[in-house]
């Protein structure tokens, strides 16, 4: 049986860009904190995003006609809307106070991940924050940076048929963030047929339990007790192909 720990990192101050993130989070592990073999670090999209400069101001995007049209629309401000167009390759649903577009990336989300909550300015200046350019990528960057096992870069996502959001790996590095458990037996002896876990996903989930979605201030977790066998695999692996998709 595996027991699994969950223990936020303390005291990483407000990221602004070019901040050299790995450093700061290295840091800060240190004594109960400090890396193991196994280790799996999962940090908030919105603190690599910071630290990569994907900051923009409103005040600097000119909105097109179809902005200002979708704009109208859902009920929000044209050049917001603008730099959702920007990041995605179409819209898939829109109504009012509702934008769900597929990202650059693949990703199936609202407002194509553009966040503007915990981005508050100090000087009065309205911006939005953008997820990181190839999220896998900055994973491994990161992982390879700090020296951890693992890493993963996390979203909080909402689902089509359910309420509420939970966390979603974006980026991983280091640990397989599917497994395919087909052609394993289960308790009876029964082959698995189409068990496949997200494995990243899972543990994105139990580490937003950690960071909160508000005030905490808890933007990286370290998550110790889990092991694995499979290869590693991006988390890009997880978005389903359009080949796939039934509901297109």
């Amino acid at each position: 049986m595996q027991k699994v720990e969950l223990l936020a990192v303390p005291g990483l101050p407000m990221v602004k860009a070019g901040d050299d993130l790995a450093a700061l989070i290295r840091e800060r592990l240190t004594g109960e904190l400090a890396l193991r073999p196994g280790d799996v670090l999962v940090l908030a999209q919105k603190i690599v995003s910071k630290a990569e400069g994907r900051m923009v101001e409103i005040a600097t995007v000119t909105p097109s006609q179809r902005a200002i049209e979708l704009g109208a629309e859902v009920q929000k401000d044209p050049r917001l809307v603008e730099l959702i167009l920007s990041e995605s390759v179409r819209v898939v649903r829109s109504r009012p106070n509702v934008l769900i577009v597929e990202h650059k990336r693949g990703f199936v989300m609202a407002n194509a991940g553009i966040d503007q909550s915990n981005v508050a300015p100090q000087d009065g200046v309205e911006r939005a924050l953008l997820l990181p350019v190839d999220p896998d990528a900055s994973a491994e960057a990161l992982r390879a940076a700090i020296g951890a096992t693992a890493l993963l870069i996390i979203d909080s996502f909402g689902r089509p048929w359910r309420r509420g959001t939970t966390g979603v790996a974006i980026g991983a590095a280091g640990l397989p963030s599917m497994l395919d458990l087909r052609g394993n037996p289960d308790l009876f002896g029964r082959i698995l047929q189409v068990s496949i876990s997200a494995f990243a996903d899972e543990i994105a989930a139990a580490a937003s339990l950690v960071m909160g979605q508000g005030d905490e201030a808890q933007p990286v977790v370290l998550v110790r007790g889990l092991t694995w066998k499979a290869p590693a695999n991006p988390a890009s692996e997880l978005v389903r192909p359009a080949t796939e998709d039934l509901f297109r």
